[in-house]
């Protein structure tokens, strides 16, 4: 099998400090490492480093390579010319594997989760190989059972039980939900049938294909332009309308099966997000670079110039201070920093993004 880590966004819910081309999986947020390069050793535990294949855009491609060095053939470099969104590198991955491999299985995974038990999840991957092999015209999403009523993800929901790979069970997919909100999230938790999507997808090359030319006609004629003549990557990648592989092929395949798994994981998406996975306890502070504090709880406060950042009275917020802007909120409301980010846009203040 072929893992594909995506690593060609820009992280926006987490500006000021993630940006167009030193975004969020190119820092180290979790810990001494980038979530990138965590991302390469969680898969490198079960999988041969050739068949690890990095999509990005050319904007991050030095970087990525200072970053990971040899941990990735750099042959395995997939590099987009611009940013089109998932649908699109996840076609362009598939051409390139496929001439590699015609009959090959690709998994795709992010590379801005935090995963605590990587052999587990290197295990669920393999499983889903299994079920892909046995089902070559299916779609199989790893699913999650939730722990908790989370607002910020969205969900699956699975139907009847039609088979079972080794330890594993495998369900029928009824529908994709949506980021629910607080009562609709509860009710989710109660019932078997709701699982978070991380958007973990395991499918052979040409089924996807297949699929583009079903549902995005458009972008499979460009793809297989590229395909028929590589020199024209540049000017025919550009013609793609972006779109999300949710949208634009998840959500209208028919044949799809899921696989629920345990592992803990978390999608490092916004401040909150690593507020909640650092801090011991809900009224811990998480600080990186010099804070001093009277009576301030339950804040993520970064500072990335040295500058220390003092504090009097501040709860639940998210204080992020770099060299060219301060961004400050509730961490409540840490989702609607990507507004923010567009807002910036629209003033075209792209000197700060």
């Amino acid at each position: 099998m072929k893992i594909i880590i995506l690593a060609g966004g820009t992280g926006s819910r987490l500006w000021p400090a993630s940006k167009k081309n030193n975004p969020k999986q190119l820092k180290p947020l979790l810990g001494k490492e980038t979530l990138l390069k965590s991302a390469v050793k969680r898969v490198k535990v079960g999988f041969k480093s050739s068949d690890i294949f990095l999509s990005i855009n050319r904007h991050q491609l030095s970087a990525v390579k200072r970053d990971l060095k040899s941990l990735v053939p750099l042959k395995n470099y997939i590099t987009e010319p611009v940013k089109k969104d998932t649908a699109a590198a996840i076609g362009l991955a598939c051409l390139r594997v496929i001439k590699e491999d015609p009959e090959a299985v690709i998994a795709t995974v992010n590379s801005d989760h935090h995963i605590k038990n990587n052999k587990e999840f290197v295990r669920v991957l393999k499983s889903a190989e299994k079920a892909v092999n046995k089902y070559p015209d299916h779609l199989v999403l790893i699913g999650l059972n939730p722990s908790y009523p989370e607002t910020g993800y969205g969900y699956i929901k699975i139907k009847k039980e039609v088979d079972q790979v080794g330890k594993d069970k495998i369900y029928s997919v009824d529908s994709f939900k949506e980021k629910p909100d607080l009562k609709t999230s509860q009710k989710y938790l109660k019932s078997w049938q709701y699982l978070w999507n991380p958007a973990y997808f395991v499918f052979k090359a040409q089924t996807m294909l297949d699929l583009f030319a079903k549902h995005l006609p458009d972008q499979h004629k460009i793809l297989m332009k590229i395909k028929n003549n590589p020199k024209s990557l540049n000017s025919e990648f550009s013609k793609i309308e972006p779109i999300s592989i949710d949208y634009g092929i998840m959500e209208k395949a028919g044949k799809m099966l899921c696989l629920p798994a345990n592992f803990d994981w978390v999608d490092v998406g916004h401040w909150r997000t690593l507020q909640e996975v650092l801090a011991k306890t809900r009224d811990n502070n998480v600080v990186k670079g010099r804070h001093v504090g009277l009576n301030s709880s339950g804040n993520l406060i970064y500072s990335y110039t040295g500058k220390l950042i003092a504090t009097i009275g501040l709860k639940d917020l998210i204080v992020v201070e770099t060299e060219e802007a301060i961004l400050v909120c509730p961490k409540d409301r840490a989702q609607e920093v990507k507004q923010l980010v567009d807002k910036l846009k629209e003033e075209k203040l792209d000197k700060y993004l």
